[in-house]
């Protein structure tokens, strides 16, 4: 009779079958150097990628923010979720079976399973209401917005009614008042008294970045509705600063164009996409943060911000753009004439005019010119140098010296100064400016034998048992600070367990870790073979051997010194005996 391996087990069973590279790609855009593939870190901001996956070892590492971990880590860490969750998805996205018995122990892992559960029960319901006569009207509001069939199906479009209905069937599941409460579906009066949170609104379920619907955003059908839109409350699986609206449909697509495209809002993203903007993202109603930007740049550095044309949408476009410049991303603006939001301009102009405007989107610093053409006297002298002093304070965010000289001067000649001069004093701000350099942490060292024997005992399990049965014949392996790495693989060797890169890692403290780390992925020595390995142990043996010799004699001449001759001359038969091989 087969049975399920242990929920730990099957962890390790599951590690083993699931490639960390392939994991990685769906979130960051990876090229291969060497051994390991590399790209810009997802955790912090970075220019030059510091961030490796070396597949032979199944392992990440950042070596800007020190990152690093296996599958299971990554997942939790970009995800943000627990380590059952992070394995449960893993799971289910490979078609590995899960075990019968839950794996699932801690509270926090229940109730996020239970919230989840909720989300694709209210999912299901919205839905089912706007296909029933009751949606009828609802409908025809969509259809006259220009939305077809095929994206309210794509986009999991629903209608929230008034009738209670969700409130019963989550009670009807047993879920508990707290556990409604916790999902943001559901409000409690002051009475204790539970009630509906969306009520007749069109409803757009919002998704984490891997598909899972955490949230919903309800767009008011009275028009005497306060609130236009109502967005869920933070909760266990959804904070809103970290959730970029459609990224889970879009961001294959921004890989293969290398570019995403921010928009401001649900209906302006179904707009886009109809047009074949598949690319298209919004902010879940809230300003932009670093989070999101991050999320983005994962998949694409290079950005079309797509804002309402109006004052407030100009506004936002400013703020959100110095923060996309921190984050390094190159930002292009999209404009589009008569003062139409995304959605509607594609319905006027249609999506092969939209798409024309995204593709011919100027940058950032075009767009900023020409919104300081329009607020001083470009007519007079005086007039183009204040448009231009006006630029200078984003020109001199750029990180990059030649990138800003080249700004300046391009945007002088746009803007109709002498390009001489404004290089000339553009220079001169450059020579005050302080270029801080990249401080790159100091890798702990090792001895060049450690990064040939080391490799080879955790990547190649042919060698390994007779390189073993090599160290075990050394009065002990090498002292010093990679010894206790030489008394883990020996002794999980002898218990029979599986040894790996990982499985190493684990058991160390944090230095030693650290150590491991810069030994074995460095791809300098990645060819080793058996034979290099058993040299390695040689001359440690003799390097031993030098050193038990000379330290020997420093005991004879110092027993001589102190007369005491017995001691000496017990010391001068162990010389004689030491083997010299």
């Amino acid at each position: 009779m087969v049975t399920d391996p242990p929920p730990m087990d099957f962890a390790q069973h599951l590690k083993a079958q699931v490639d960390i590279a392939t994991v990685v790609a769906d979130y960051v855009r990876l090229r291969r150097i060497g051994n390991r593939l590399t790209g810009l870190c997802p955790f912090h901001n970075e220019k030059t990628p510091s961030f490796s996956i070396y597949a032979d070892h199944q392992f990440f590492k950042c070596f800007g923010c020190d990152a690093k971990g296996d599958v299971f880590n990554f997942v939790m860490m970009i995800e943000g979720l627990t380590f059952w969750e992070a394995l449960k998805k893993l799971a289910e996205q490979n078609g590995i079976p899960l075990p019968k018995q839950s794996l699932a122990s801690d509270e926090t892992t229940k109730l996020r399973a239970a919230l989840y559960e909720m989300h694709e029960i209210a999912a299901d319901h919205f839905r089912e209401n706007l296909g029933s006569n009751a949606g009828a009207s609802t409908r025809a509001y969509l259809s006259q917005r220009g939305v077809t069939a095929e994206s309210i199906r794509q986009f999991g479009i629903g209608l929230a009614d008034s009738g209670g209905r969700l409130l019963r069937m989550l009670e009807s599941r047993r879920f508990s008042k707290e556990q409604m409460e916790a999902s943001g579906l559901v409000g409690r009066r002051e009475d204790g008294s539970l009630y509906e949170r969306f009520r007749n609104r069109l409803m757009f379920p919002i998704h984490s970045e891997t598909g899972k619907i955490i949230a919903f955003g309800g767009r008011a059908l009275d028009p005497e509705e306060k609130a236009k839109y109502m967005n869920s409350p933070e909760t266990e699986i959804y904070k809103k600063s970290h959730v970029l609206y459609n990224l889970n449909r879009a961001k294959k697509t921004a890989m293969q164009t290398d570019r995403m495209v921010l928009v401001e809002g649900y209906m302006d993203v179904i707009g886009a996409t109809q047009a074949g903007v598949i690319e298209a993202v919004a902010t879940c109603g809230t300003a932009l943060t670093t989070e999101q930007i991050r999320a983005m740049k994962r998949h694409s550095q290079n950005l079309q911000l797509n804002f309402d044309p109006d004052a407030a949408g100009s506004k936002a476009a400013e703020r959100s753009i110095k923060l996309l410049l921190d984050e390094s991303m190159r930002v292009r603006v999209v404009e589009l004439e008569g003062g139409l939001d995304p959605d509607e301009y594609c319905k006027k102009h249609g999506a092969e005019a939209y798409r024309a405007r995204v593709d011919n989107a100027k940058s950032y610093f075009y767009w900023l010119a020409d919104r300081a053409r329009g607020k001083f006297n470009m007519r007079e002298p005086q007039g183009r140098v204040d448009a231009f002093q006006s630029l200078l304070p984003a020109i001199q965010g750029l990180a990059n010296k030649l990138e800003r000289s080249v700004v300046a001067t391009d945007l002088a000649g746009y803007l109709g100064i002498e390009q001489g001069l404004v290089l000339d004093h553009f220079r001169k701000m450059a020579a005050d400016r302080v270029e801080h350099a990249p401080i790159l942490k100091t890798q702990p060292t090792a001895h060049a034998t450690d990064r040939i024997l080391l490799p080879l005992l955790l990547g190649n399990e042919d060698a390994r048992p007779q390189l073993v049965i090599a160290l075990q014949e050394m009065a002990g392996p090498r002292s010093g600070k990679t010894g206790p790495l030489y008394d883990i693989i020996m002794a999980m060797h002898e218990a029979g367990e599986a040894i790996t890169f990982n499985s190493v890692h684990e058991r160390l403290p944090a230095e030693q870790q650290a150590l491991l780390q810069a030994i074995v992925l460095d791809a300098a020595n990645a060819g080793a073979t058996l034979e290099d390995g058993l040299a390695c142990i040689a001359a440690w043996k003799r390097e031993t051997h030098g050193e038990t010799q000379r330290d020997l004699k420093a005991q004879i001449k110092q027993a001589e010194r102190e007369g005491r001759f017995e001691d000496a001359l017990r010391l001068m038969k162990n010389l004689g005996n030491h083997p010299k091989s």
